[in-house]
């Protein structure tokens, strides 16, 4: 036999090996990255050219005007000294240039705006326009429930829960069983939120009032105290009702007047500070039938700063979907009743993303003696100075439901905005109306938050395992043709799981609200969530191998160990590859220019794989 013979089969071995490995790659990137057909928005016509100075939705002598980054201060003094128009900056986020411009009259405001969208200095002009409360929900409510009564049994004992169809018909009694959407924050943009008994035990972050610039975020209408009810109610406290995501953390900003207007500017500043100060979720029950391109362009600014943004597609009842829930990067929700079928009032088309309860006062499908209405604790009607538990109709209300289920699949490590949407979008249950995988009235179908958590828990859970097990076998396999390396016993391939995946099943054993569980439950890099809360998840410290090579660093010396620090570092290794294939979250303090923040998954979780090859072979 020719000596060339083992270098022969040993090449041929290697070649085998990077053919098998390359296949691996790309089928986990495919399956990752490879968009399904309903995930890409359609965009409807923009109503920008049909903005007229006469329309009542119109701001009298009000522009909003996008400069574009190179205007200097010069050139905008001497655009303002030619226009006329008085530019203000005080309604927006710093850094912005984006100017509210007022002129002297409706025939300077007209003549400005031809004038301000042919300088090349600016990037965008606009009427600024009112945009509100959905037509029908500022008289939707249609009778109380009583605020105290016996507990209900099993979880939640919330008296009136009994009442909320709504929370049963996506599934919430599983999905509470799982998670709770512990630690995320959820910006209300809305009329306010006000602390109502029911809410007493949630956590508010800072929030701040757009309408009259200062801290007074109060509800004094007592839409958006509903909304937030619906997202994050004091859940299982003995107490009135409950909300979908009743660990997670309320962030008020009101941009509508007690009478359920506000500007597109304040919205959009709004969305900017929700975006700037820690919010993962923003919902936005509110909507108008002009697009503005400054609020589309605040929208993209929310979601490429990793926030979910959640909208109502309005209340006309036909087929066009309200702004700003018909933006590209905003899931537009409709709404559907106790028998799953769409509502009367909500609107539908190609830009529909989901559905999910938002009522119908008009009827009692269920007999239970109430209004069809989505319940919640709110401000009353009569007397806003107090509360009352009240059904209301709506998109509006229907939107709270994504928002909060969404919290849920933050919570759960989820953070990349595409991402959860996805995660919405196929775990979303087509109710027997829906024969096709889209429709334009329910979007891909009714959100399931069980399903939701079970795909991200579960799925996604198995798939980190699987990729750990796929990993663990090669280098087994490896080590055992080169005849060395250390003992890979059941120490390894445990340490192998707690880097990896965890163990993910144990919130389905009934273990989910146990303490500890919520760290055995999550790969090691996850622990973040968990420890620092939503908003760190996915942090560049923790989504590294510093801590394989660390514990390697301290602990390589003995030699009983050095099965347990291999198995980590390549269940770690396995966690990192499949972030960087799924591309399910955010990374933190890694900008995502050029790819940075994938590359720093990919190295990190290479340098990983062959840490925990190294140890084991030595």
């Amino acid at each position: 036999m020719s000596p060339e013979g083992p270098n022969v089969k040993r090449k041929s071995r290697a070649l085998l090996w990077l053919l098998i490995i390359v296949a691996c790659v790309c089928t986990l990137w495919w399956l990752g990255r490879h968009p399904s057909p309903e995930q890409a928005k359609v965009r409807q016509p923009a109503a920008y050219a049909a903005v007229q100075a006469g329309d009542p939705d119109v701001i009298p002598r009000t522009l909003l005007v996008d400069f574009r980054d190179r205007a200097e201060p010069a050139a905008l003094a001497a655009l303002q000294r030619r226009t006329g128009l008085t530019f203000s900056l005080d309604a927006f986020a710093p850094g912005e240039n984006i100017y509210r411009a007022t002129a002297r009259s409706e025939e300077d405001a007209q003549r400005a705006l031809g004038e301000l969208r042919r300088s090349e200095l600016v990037e965008a002009a606009e009427r600024e326009v009112r945009y509100a409360i959905p037509p029908l929900e500022a008289a939707a409510s249609a009778g109380p429930a009583a605020p105290v009564g016996p507990q209900s049994p099993g979880f939640p004992n919330d008296p009136q829960y009994k009442y909320q169809w709504h929370m049963r018909q996506i599934h919430m009694p599983e999905a509470w069983k799982v998670g709770q959407g512990e630690g995320v924050i959820v910006a209300v943009i809305d009329t306010g939120v006000k602390r109502v008994p029911d809410l007493a035990g949630v956590e508010f972050v800072k929030g701040w009032n757009f309408v009259e610039k200062n801290d007074k975020y109060e509800d004094d209408h007592g839409h958006g105290t509903h909304v937030a009810g619906t997202i994050a109610q004091a859940t299982n406290n003995g107490v009135g009702v409950a909300g979908v995501a009743f660990k997670a953390k309320i962030m008020p900003l009101k941009v509508l007047s007690a009478r359920g207007f506000g500007s597109v500017g304040d919205i959009a500043d709004a969305i900017r500070y929700a975006a700037d100060h820690g919010a993962k979720v923003i919902n936005m029950s509110l909507g108008g039938g002009m697009a503005s391109k400054v609020l589309e362009k605040a929208v993209k600014y929310a979601h490429d700063k990793g926030v979910v943004v959640v909208c109502a597609a309005g209340n006309d009842g036909r087929r066009r979907v309200s702004y700003p829930a018909a933006y590209p990067h905003a899931i537009a929700v409709a709404a559907t009743q106790y028998d799953e079928s769409t509502t009367f009032y909500s609107n539908w088309g190609p830009q529909i993303d989901v559905a999910a309860p938002g009522g119908n006062t008009q009827v009692d499908q269920n007999h239970d003696g109430k209004p069809d209405g989505v319940l919640q604790n709110t401000l009353n009607q009569s007397d806003r100075t107090k509360d009352d538990y009240l059904f209301f109709m709506g998109t509006s209300m229907a939107s709270p439901h994504v928002a909060g289920v969404a919290a849920l699949v933050v919570g759960a490590g989820v953070t990349s905005p595409d991402a959860v949407e996805k995660v919405l979008k196929e775990s979303a249950r087509r109710p027997q109306r829906q024969t096709k995988a889209f429709d334009e009235h329910y979007g891909a179908g009714i959100v399931d938050a069980a399903a939701a958590l079970k795909k991200v828990k579960v799925n996604y859970g198995g798939l980190q395992l699987g990729l750990a097990v796929l990993i663990g076998l090669l280098v087994t396999v490896r080590l055992r043709s080169r005849g060395t390396g250390v003992r890979l016993g059941a120490g390894w391939w445990l340490a192998l799981v707690v880097g990896s995946s965890g163990l993910f099943f144990l919130p389905y054993l009934g273990l989910g609200r146990v303490p500890g569980v919520a760290l055995l439950a999550q790969g090691f890099p996850a622990w973040d969530g968990v420890l620092f809360g939503a908003r760190l998840h996915a942090n560049a410290l923790f989504y590294s191998m510093l801590a394989p090579v660390l514990l390697a660093g301290v602990f390589y010396g003995v030699p009983r160990l050095r099965g347990l620090l291999s198995g980590f570092a390549l269940g770690v290794a396995a966690h990192l590859l499949f972030y960087f294939f799924w591309n399910v979250a955010d990374l933190r303090w890694m900008p995502s220019l050029f790819y940075l923040d994938q590359a720093w998954l990919c190295v990190n979780g290479l340098g990983a794989l062959a840490l925990g090859y190294i140890i084991a072979r030595r």
